[in-house]
This record gives C-alpha cells, structure tokens and sequence, in this order.
C-alpha cells in the first residue's frame, strides 16, 4: 500500500469515469471492529432491499470474500475483469495492488448497479487508498487503539488523526468504546458517539462481548441515514462476522477460530475462555510481524493448558522460532508445529482455539470441513 497518498487511487478512479460518484458510500476506519461493523451495515442495507457492495480487509478465508455484493462474493471472472480495468488504468501509475483493487472494486460496484457501498480502510484513513473516494453519506470510527505506529504515529492522538482524516464533508459516528485520549480527541470533532446501550433491545447473534458496540455503532449511523427500523432490526439480527469467535462442534470437541491480532481485540476472545477449564483448552497461535505478540499472549495466559506456535501462512509472518520463543514467556507447555493442519492433527483438547492472525484461518477451516466430510 501507498501510506502517505490517495493521487494514485484517485487517479485511476478518474481513469475510470469516476465511479466512485455514482455510489452512496460509508466508509469505515479503526483498529478494532472494522469488518464486524462493515457486517452490520451490509445487512442493513440488505435488509432496507438496497442493492450493496462491500469490500473489506484482509481476506478472511477467501480472496473472494473481501468482494462482495448483496453479501455474496464476486465470481474469479467478474473480478479479473474489474480488477484488469483498473490496472490498464493504472498504466503509468506508481499504485500498489491494493491502490489498483481498491479503484477496481468501486469501479465494480457502480457498473453492477449497487446502489450503496461498505468500503473498509486498509489502514488508517487519512492517507488510506479507500479515502480517495470524492465523497461518501456517512464516516464511521470504530474503537481506536495503538496499530501501525511505523506508518500512523506513536501515540493514541497520531493514530485517531488518521482515522479522523475519512471524515469529509459528512456525518460521522464513532464507536464509544475508545481510550480516553480518543474519546476526549473524537469529541472535539462533534461527532455522534454511539453508546452500546443503544442496542440493549437488539437481538445481536453475533459473538464477542464487544459485538454490542460495533451493533450499536451501525443502529446509530442506520439511523442517522433515515434508514426504517424494521431493517435495521433485521440487518443486526443477521450479522454473523466469519472468523470472529467462529465456534464449531464436531467429534466431542469445540473448534474456535477467531482473527484477533491485537490486545484489544483479544477481549471477546478470553473472555469466552475465562469460563471454560484451562485444562481442557489448547491454543494454536501465530503472529505477524508488525503486531504485537506479547501484548497478545500476555491477554492468553493463563486461559489453556499448553499453546502451539505456528508460522502464518504471510510473508510477514514471524519465524516459528521467535513465535515459540515468545509463547514460552507466557505459556508452560509450548509446542511448535510446521502448520495449521499439523497442529490440529496433534490436538486433543476439549476446546482447540486458532487465533493471532486471520492469515491462519482458511487452512484452520479447510481442516475442519475435511474432518466434518468424513465424519459423514
């Protein structure tokens, strides 16, 4: 991605007739509960009979996934084609992949007739390729916390200034769970703030003590976009975000496969684990590079009886020596394995969790629908 400039987005986007400005766009920014919000949002729209794209990041188990529309993925076919659009418009362009698929799929939505769009950031915002759209119905700020610091700033005002930077020429709602520092930096704004008690009378199936917020955050923006309530009943009542506190029972035992990938976004996660038996819990865990994995396995301890360092299936992926390294400083039993598949092959707990990454849950899956196959 391109950190410091939206020119090559924008740039490609007016190569392309400029198709950004035949869609009603919410865009998200955060660091914690983007795509569930995104979910949220998507159903609504759904749910009020509007025809809806939504592209969000990093892909969960597909490629195809982060592409969709009325929530169903994009064909190979329709993406190579829009995707290939874009990159002939992007001739003479110094744009990254993401710049050139984040115009593509705009591009994609207008020409297949979406009406709205759920358009995620990258990272950041200010200077996010997502925030080169010319204008957008509704900004959205999920809960705030330190991420990026290489490329957003060293301190929890840096990082809010380039969540803040999507907000422009619209209303904005921002999710009220936020450190002090963001509540306070948001309020200046005059921002709507959306209190979690708003959704007290919602039934939310989606998993994750934090859920309700990002729920109430999409109650609160719906609303603001006039929006009928029945929909927006709907729209939370339907929301289910893969790989976020994803549980599967098969063969006498509880898979959970969850992305969190930052101590914040651990919460939900613990405490699921807090009451289960640490005896009968193992963990499977890998860690990208540019996160923090002390401040990850420090938020896991205590809460199974041994953890298996894996590698991420990422070329940002840690070594699985330094993964084990560090899990030892937080765990007593610590296993290594080569991959996903080989640790759950080895695995005998009551409750097997996969976490640290959304990189290690596609092949987490695949194994569990191949266990679910010849189960039958």
């Amino acid at each position: 991605m391109n950190y410091y400039s939206t020119e090559p987005t924008r740039t490609i986007l007016d190569r392309l007739h400029c198709p950004d400005e035949k869609l009603k766009i919410i865009h998200i920014a955060g660091t914690n509960g983007k795509g569930s919000t995104a979910e949220f949002f998507t159903n609504v729209l759904i749910c009020a009979n509007k025809k809806t794209g939504t592209f969000t990041s990093p892909l969960v188990y597909t490629y195809n996934d982060q592409f969709r529309i009325n929530g169903v993925s994009l064909t190979d076919e329709k993406l190579n084609y829009y995707i290939g659009k874009a990159a002939s418009a992007a001739q003479g362009v110094n744009a990254s992949q993401f710049e050139i698929e984040t115009a593509g799929i705009i591009y994609a939505f207008a020409e297949e007739g979406c009406e709205w769009a759920v358009i995620e950031c990258g990272m950041g915002g200010l200077t996010d390729a997502t925030n080169a759209v010319s204008h957008k119905e509704l900004a959205v700020i999920t809960s705030v916390s330190l991420e990026h610091t290489e490329y957003l700033g060293k301190t929890i005002k840096d990082i809010c200034a380039h969540k803040a930077g999507i907000i422009k020429n619209c209303p904005a709602v921002v999710n009220a769970r936020q450190p002090d520092e963001a509540a306070e930096y948001f309020k200046n704004l005059g921002v709507v703030f959306a209190d979690k008690n708003i959704a007290d009378d919602f039934e939310i199936s989606a998993r994750g003590s934090l859920q309700v917020y990002n729920a109430a955050t999409a109650i609160v923006g719906a609303r603001l976009l006039g929006f009928d309530e029945i929909a927006i009943r709907e729209g939370i009542k339907n929301t289910k975000p893969a790989g976020r506190l994803e549980t599967v029972n098969i063969c006498g035992r509880t898979y959970i496969l969850d992305g969190a990938h930052n101590p914040a976004a651990f919460e939900p996660l613990k405490d699921i684990l807090s009451e289960r038996a640490a005896e009968d819990t193992a963990i499977i865990f890998g860690c990208l590079s540019d996160k923090d994995i002390d401040g990850n396995l420090k938020a896991l301890q205590g809460l199974a009886k041994r953890i298996t360092a894996v590698p991420c299936p990422s070329p940002r992926s840690r070594s699985l020596r330094e993964t084990s390294v560090a899990c030892k400083k937080y765990f007593n039993n610590v296993g290594m394995a080569q991959s996903v598949e080989c640790a759950l092959e080895a695995e005998n707990a009551q409750t097997v969790v996969v976490c640290g990454s959304f990189t290690l849950l596609s092949e987490a899956k695949q194994w569990i629908e191949n266990l679910t196959g010849k189960r039958q």
